[in-house]
């Protein structure tokens, strides 16, 4: 779609989607645009700046857009506030060339490449028939993603090398995930029809051939080559992703003052709860880990995938016309297992745009067949209901009021993960987390996005660890204390924390979305209710809330408060 004569910011931003899946079918397949499934974007340089050419000629147009008749509009204010900051904050980390040096256990080219295939169409055999074009097509993207970090050697332009170890034994996971000598492409193809299975398996077969090379120089020149190199981003470099993934310049220091702050808080009540779980406990992850060995539990990947489908259905009966109204389609929520060689956190995946993909949240089971409780009820509130499924597929919903791009492509992290936290919280207030065990896991959730704050900006800025901490005060962070913190304050097993150390220093900025996209929610709706006073309604405020749209961090708190 081209925007008309005189478009408004809506129309511009909308023409900035269509665009968008033009260069980028990854993104199509997440909209749901069955034209992407049978192609890979162009990963490579040349790709990039035509992304950032596009990003700029959009500026370019919002501009005109603006001083048209009835730009000022509440709608259009919102839409452009938006297009304009998620733009300009991607063109600075492109411009900063932060995407020769993308590496890490999630969030890279290779890992889009790969993903993208769990939520292609695989129903008929056309839609196989585009899976195997798109097969056919990881080669040269994979080989783009290469060149791109290539030129980034050569710029001395360096990921660090505890994410690069990490990356190269994801690759040898997707090479031969189960030591069957058969790659995870050649087992996702061997769902496919028998009319096409020598096409599938070639291409397949091809696929995990490139997924080798990828590894191979990965491992024989990028992780020499950056050897030595900090696995730490800086303060400039790190305010650049603070920017990009909270939607605001954020106070670095006050924010790690309201982590550790949170920290006391949460600790103080862990303690209590701890206490009724396991009595005479030194420490909550004492209790935690009793709970781990004695409490409630599920026994089987099957059966955990099926529990916690019943979890997500009785949620939407329970809340829906009684602190939310949702529609039909939004109802709908599928439970799944991650595939593996990925991160080790669970994670969501919104529905297509007509909803004939629903949302859909992910379990990575890291091998494990028996699934404690405790961690996993606030955890499904987070990723499902009333989290980020109610969030993302009312916008989705919502779209035609709205604009595409404000309910898809322009999702700022740090709203989203920001509600899903919110959500947890306010499950506990509703009184869902009714017996001392689920109240500790979702306390002890709480606790993990308080330490990620600390962590997160503790070690990329080298800050000093204040006086009043228990934990080696007046110390500098380093990530080997960020791992022994991270440690000590989670019951989640150690390759869990060591996916998640590694996540923080492959993507700067994110984690801390959490806790403080969670006060902003928490401090809009405090605002609101203090303007309405005794009338305030909070399923209204909710519904109304889910249904604008993304906001950064700033402008969320402004907009929600108006509510």
């Amino acid at each position: 779609m081209s925007p008309t004569k005189n478009p408004l910011p809506r129309e511009v931003a909308d023409t900035y989607v269509d665009e968008l899946v033009a260069l980028d079918p990854v993104t199509g397949t997440y909209l749901g645009v069955k034209e992407s499934s049978s192609r890979l974007p162009d990963t490579s340089p040349a790709g990039l700046e035509a992304l950032a050419r596009l990003a700029r000629t959009t500026l370019a147009r919002l501009d005109e857009a603006e001083r048209q008749p009835g730009a000022d509009s509440d709608i259009e204010r919102r839409c452009a506030r938006l297009l304009r900051e998620r733009l300009t904050a991607e063109l600075a980390v492109h411009d900063a060339d932060e995407a020769l040096r993308a590496v890490g256990n999630m969030h890279t080219a290779a890992h889009a490449v790969r993903d993208v295939f769990t939520l292609t169409p695989a129903d008929t055999d056309e839609d196989w028939t585009a899976i195997a074009e798109r097969l056919r097509a990881v080669p040269a993207a994979l080989d783009g993603y290469r060149e791109c970090l290539a030129l980034g050697l050569e710029r001395k332009l360096y990921a660090g090398p505890r994410p690069t170890a990490t990356f190269v034994g994801q690759l040898t996971e997707w090479s031969d995930p189960d030591g069957s000598g058969r790659g995870w492409f050649e087992d996702f193809a061997s769902a496919g029809p028998g009319t096409l299975r020598a096409e599938l398996d070639g291409a397949a077969r091809a696929a995990t051939a490139a997924v080798v090379a990828l590894r191979d120089w990965m491992r024989d020149v990028y992780a020499p080559a950056v050897e030595g190199a900090p696995d730490t981003v800086g303060r400039e470099r790190y305010a650049r992703w603070s920017r990009y993934f909270n939607g605001t310049d954020l106070d670095l220091d006050e924010a790690y003052a309201y982590g550790w702050a949170e920290y006391h808080r949460l600790l103080a009540e862990m303690e209590e709860e701890a206490e009724k779980v396991l009595p005479g406990a030194a420490t909550p992850w004492e209790a935690l880990a009793h709970l781990d060995e004695h409490g409630r539990h599920i026994e089987g990947v099957d059966e955990v995938r099926a529990w916690l489908q019943d979890l997500m259905d009785r949620t939407i009966r329970e809340l829906d016309g009684t602190h939310f109204e949702l529609a039909e389609r939004v109802r709908r929520v599928e439970s799944c297992v991650a595939p593996p060689g990925g991160a080790a956190a669970p994670y969501y995946s919104a529905p297509s745009e007509d909803f004939s993909r629903p949302g859909r949240t992910w379990l990575p089971t890291m091998g494990l067949t028996r699934f404690p409780v405790y961690d996993l009820v606030s955890t499904w509130y987070h990723e499902g209901v009333p989290g980020h499924h109610l969030q993302l597929a009312q916008w989705v919903h919502v779209a035609g009021d709205l604009s595409r791009y404000q309910t898809t492509v322009g999702g700022v992290s740090a709203n989203c993960e920001g509600w899903a936290l919110y959500a947890e919280r306010l499950m506990d207030e509703l009184g869902y987390l009714g017996n001392a065990e689920e109240r500790l896991g979702y306390l002890e959730a709480q606790m993990m996005r308080a330490a990620r704050v600390i962590v997160d900006i503790g070690m990329h800025l080298e800050l000093e660890i204040p006086a009043d901490s228990p934990f080696r005060p007046g110390e500098r962070w380093t990530p080997e204390l960020a791992q022994e913190f991270f440690g000590a304050h989670s019951s989640r097993p150690a390759d869990f924390v060591e996916s998640e150390l590694t996540r923080y220093l492959s993507i700067p900025g994110q984690a801390i979305g959490y806790k403080l996209g969670e006060r902003a929610w928490l401090l809009g709706r405090a605002n609101a209710r203090k303007r309405h006073g005794d009338a305030f309604d909070a399923k209204a405020w909710h519904m109304a809330a889910l249904s604008q749209g993304s906001l950064g961090l700033d402008d969320l708190v402004d907009e929600l408060s108006r509510l």
